[in-house]
């Protein structure tokens, strides 16, 4: 018998090599090659068939020529679900969801599936569980089992032949990475079998019109386990973040064929499934009832959606030859780089104190609208006084010192007004009209350094 070929596929990128090396010359990662076993040329004659045994046919069409059509959507019945999908789910849509064990994706899933039974026949395919205990989970939810079908299966092709039989319009796959291909030798879980298996399922999507939910495992980094085409294939990328020991689970998009990019969904977990929560500034503001050296409200924008959310700081005189700079919910070389305008361009030194900075609630900024608000927040902390009641701020900070504006500035301000704030220290070009906010004082800044004295 004729010894099987094999390759050696990078897990990061899907890059392949006739041998094992150290570092993968498509990404550049190390140690992420893996040893396959290739499939047979039958198998790769096979999978360019369609479904029907007939080879797919293609037509060039000019584009002009393409009805400019309105896609499909079907609302879930979950607010914030819909709202991270871009306004309901799209049919024949591929969506894949990661987090932590344990974080909620099940759940939330089962709960979708129940949400639109009445209106989306839907089947649930699991590979991690036993029909009883997915059952129980339905059950402790309070969910009607009577609406919800489930099937136990581990097999690409079978999976296929039950939602070819069944044709329901929603499928969830618990878990992609249990999925195997009868066709490849390789183990469920492989680069190969998880890239066969979802290319598959991404296929029959769109060939059917099915919308299809795969859930994902994550690796120690936090990254989706497998291969990084997955995350290509398929029309929509969301990922679950939670704090351990916090009942609140954010749902945040990081890719969107088909809505906003870094759309925001939050949930609070309870005995009875995911909780949406309408009003999620509340939860992300400080219960103290007095004002606190160190702390500030800023506005931020996730996706659609202006978000009030509380920075705090702490500075402390410092023991070591190099001071800690520490930042929970923004990146760390930006205080680096703020901390050193601030010196520079604001007169005050913090070189010999550590500077701990976190974000309220455990949610991660990354726009640079939280410069100015670290700012204030450090300066109140070493000055040991608290900001003024009532105030939020929000805006970039230059390299110069100066004050940049930032994305929607109006929306954002409205955002604090309607929460009960009477200051807002905001960039100059983001301004309202005057007359706009009778109930606010906005304070326009173009340096830093303005903007530090209207923080005394």
């Amino acid at each position: 018998m004729a010894k099987p070929k094999t390759a050696f596929v990078c897990s990061e990128c899907g890059g392949s090599s006739n041998k094992w090396q150290g570092q993968c010359s498509d990404c550049g990662a190390w140690n992420t090659l893996s040893e396959i076993v290739l499939a047979p040329s039958a198998s790769t004659e096979n999978r360019r068939m369609g479904y029907a045994g007939q080879p797919a046919a293609a037509v060039v069409t000019r584009l002009d020529q393409v009805p400019q059509g309105v896609e499909s959507r079907t609302e879930v019945g979950i607010s914030e679900l819909d709202r991270v999908l871009g306004g309901g789910l799209v049919d024949g849509s591929v969506v894949l969801i990661g987090g932590d064990p344990g974080i909620g994706k099940s759940t939330l899933l089962l709960q979708a599936l129940d949400a639109m039974a009445a209106r989306m026949p839907g089947l649930y395919v699991t590979g991690e569980e036993s029909l009883a205990q997915v059952a129980s989970r339905a059950g402790r939810l309070g969910l009607s089992l009577a609406g919800l079908h489930c099937l136990t299966e581990t097999c690409v092709e079978r999976i296929i032949t039950h939602l070819m039989q069944a044709k329901p319009r929603l499928a969830v796959i618990d878990s992609i990475q249990t999925i195997y291909s009868e066709q490849l030798p390789a183990a469920p879980g492989s680069v190969s079998q998880v890239r066969e298996s979802a290319a598959r399922l991404v296929r029959l999507a769109k060939e059917q019109g099915i919308s299809i939910f795969l859930v994902g495992h994550v690796t120690k980094e936090g990254g989706i386990a497998g291969p990084r085409v997955l995350e290509h294939m398929v029309d929509a990328v969301l990922y679950f973040e939670g704090e351990s020991g916090s009942r609140f689970r954010v749902l945040r998009a990081f890719k969107n064929r088909f809505g906003a990019v870094n759309e925001l969904g939050v949930f609070a977990m309870s005995d009875r499934g995911l909780r949406e929560v309408p009003n999620p500034s509340a939860i992300f503001l400080s219960g103290s009832a007095m004002d606190t050296p160190g702390s500030i409200v800023m506005v931020t924008r996730e996706g659609t959606r202006p978000l009030l959310v509380e920075v705090q700081a702490l500075v402390d005189q410092s023991s070591l030859a190099n001071p800690r700079r520490v930042s929970l919910g923004l990146e760390q070389n930006r205080l680096a780089m703020l901390l050193a305008v601030l010196h520079r361009h604001g007169g005050l030194a913090v070189f010999d104190q550590d500077v701990f900075v976190n974000v309220v609630g455990g949610i991660r900024v990354q726009e640079t609208a939280a410069d100015l608000p670290v700012l204030l927040a450090v300066l109140s902390s070493y000055r040991s006084r608290p900001l003024a009641e009532k105030t939020v701020a929000f805006g970039e900070v230059g390299l110069s010192g100066e004050i940049r504006p930032v994305p929607n500035g109006e929306e954002r301000l409205r955002e604090a007004a309607s929460h009960g704030f009477k200051r807002a220290i905001v960039p100059r070009a983001n301004a309202p009209r005057k007359g706009s906010f009778k109930d606010m004082e906005v304070i326009a800044v173009d340096r830093l350094t303005e903007a530090l004295e209207a923080a005394e």
